[in-house]
């Protein structure tokens, strides 16, 4: 034994060398998704991908919709109504279908309205419609504010119940009972991009309670959606991502988890998958909840479709529901500013909250087919912002000698490394330069960052590490584990037991904990 002992550690050493892993001096290839950009001429664009009107089962017309949007500081709208191909604002040519179904199920109000050539808006700014000569249409108004219309915009399989898809610049739908692969090939197809809305919904991760417990892998529902959508990212180049932060973040709370499990995987084959943000708003006080910011060099159709391709943009949202990452900002902020400190308090307010809805619904006090429901949202009841600012980035630097990120923002408080789903550091906004050598052991095939102030996120897309030597080592293997095959449109049965069985499981808990009290309670009298 004595003699075996130096071969067995020398053993160890030797499988514990070949083992991947980043260690503090190697050399780093760092993919800046804004390496492009110029940043002291680029123009910040707030960009609405995904909004409704009466044209499809919003509340508002389309003028109300776009005055609202005007009013809060849109630059880039995109009219994504279910099964509808955005083909202009000034006429009636769009396809009513949806309309006239969605009327005889009483889900559509009033009579939809187009802007004409020009008009007034009932807040009596007067505005012009028109075409440039690139193809690109404008709504300008005497205020001088101008906003692009992103063409083609529509939320795909209008008629499904698990499978939405926003697009653009395709002039393509499909109304028929479909699923994800009809949306995202006939997209491709017709050469638009797309991206799959508000996976939480379908997942019903947007049901669970703990962080923990939203994609877990081991849960068979959670690790049968996390392979369709990895299967779906592979074969359509132009799905773009996924919307991780929508309508206020309560349904998409945990998406930022699923996001990180579908770059882990992604990432590993020097690949990366994009995150926007939206408001998919069917009503005027959602609008200005989520939204992207394109970094374009001109405001036009092209350079927006090239900065979405790309991942040249910024998600971002005034509303966050998640009280994990919510605790997590609270603890940095107490740090770096102090428990006083008005944001640190609100932060922590609102985390606070959801963790009472928690227990409420643990309890049985609460419905357990409700989900948490509470956000930090820096917008008042009618959707309008109580914050003048907004952080942004103003400079994004990558120093492959040092493996040194820096990240130069306005009007922020933190900015935070995440990698592999957890956050690796939390720094304040001032100073927000990362030194990867000092996160080695916690990096993994790339890092994203989220930039936060007091009027709420900013997400960067995902810069990718040593993406061409994960290429070349991982490229050819597949993004899904285990058994999977892809059951289409009737999976949302998977999804639907599944969250039952969660609730019945919750259901039984609470009363057999009420049982086992009251049993205790009577021994004991």
């Amino acid at each position: 034994m004595k003699r075996m002992l130096p071969l067995f550690v020398c053993a160890l050493l030797l499988l514990s060398a070949a083992l991947p892993c980043k260690a503090a001096g190697d050399a780093l290839t760092i993919t800046n998704p804004y390496a492009s950009v110029d940043w002291k001429t680029v123009g910040q664009y707030k960009t609405a991908l995904h909004t409704h009107t009466n044209a499809s089962d919003g509340d508002h017309t389309l003028k109300e919709n776009l005055q609202r949007h005007l009013e809060s500081g849109f630059d880039i709208v995109a009219i994504t109504d279910h099964g509808t191909v955005d083909h202009g604002w000034d006429n009636g040519k769009q396809h009513t279908f949806i309309k006239d179904a969605l009327d005889l199920l009483h889900r559509s109000e009033g009579e939809i309205t187009y802007l004409g050539k020009a008009g007034t808006f009932d807040s009596g700014v007067k505005y012009t419609y028109g075409t440039a000569k690139n193809g690109d249409s404008f709504l300008k108004t005497n205020t001088g504010r101008t906003i692009m219309r992103l063409p083609f915009g529509i939320e795909q399989n209008a008629v499904s119940v698990n499978a939405h898809v926003t697009s653009w610049f395709a002039d393509f739908h499909d109304n028929t009972v479909s699923g994800y692969t009809d949306a995202l090939r006939g997209v491709e197809k017709a050469g638009g991009l797309c991206v799959i809305n508000h996976p939480g919904e379908y997942t019903k991760a947007r049901y669970e309670l703990h962080s923990e417990k939203a994609y877990d892998e081991n849960d068979p529902s959670f690790a049968y959606h996390i392979n369709k959508f990895a299967s779906y990212l592979e074969r359509y180049d132009s799905c773009i991502g996924i919307d991780m932060n929508s309508k206020g973040d309560g349904r998409t709370r945990f998406d930022r988890i699923l996001w990180d499990k579908l770059l882990m995987r992604f990432a590993k084959k020097g690949r990366t998958v994009l995150g926007i943000a939206s408001s998919d708003a069917h009503q005027p006080d959602v609008i200005d909840t989520g939204f992207s910011v394109l970094l374009l060099n001109s405001l036009s159709s092209d350079a927006a479709k090239s900065a979405l391709a790309s991942g040249t943009f910024f998600a971002a949202s005034h509303c966050l529901g998640n009280p994990d990452e919510l605790e997590e900002i609270a603890d940095a902020l107490q740090t770096f500013y102090g428990a006083s400190s008005k944001t640190c308090r609100r932060v922590r307010a609102a985390a606070a909250a959801m963790r009472a809805r928690v227990a409420a619904i643990e309890s049985g006090k609460t419905d357990a087919d409700e989900d948490i429901d509470v956000t930090y949202s820096v917008l008042d009841r009618d959707g309008r912002t109580t914050v003048e600012t907004f952080p942004t980035v103003n400079r994004i630097s990558v120093n492959e000698r040092t493996n040194t990120v820096a990240v130069k923002s306005k009007n922020a408080l933190l900015v935070r490394l995440i990698s592999n789903g957890k956050t690796v550091a939390s720094k304040p906004a001032k100073t927000a330069v990362f030194d990867l050598d000092d996160y080695a052991k916690d990096l993994g095939d790339y890092v994203r960052f989220e930039v936060f102030g007091a009027g709420g996120m900013l997400y960067s897309q995902p810069f990718l590490l040593n993406a061409a030597e994960n290429a070349a080592e991982h490229g050819d293997e597949p993004v899904t584990r285990g058994l999977f095959f892809d059951l289409g449109t009737p999976d949302f049965i998977i999804a639907e037991v599944h969250k039952w069985l969660r609730i019945g499981k919750l259901w039984l808990t609470v009363k057999m904990n009420a049982a086992f009290s009251g049993t205790f309670f009577a021994f004991a009298l």
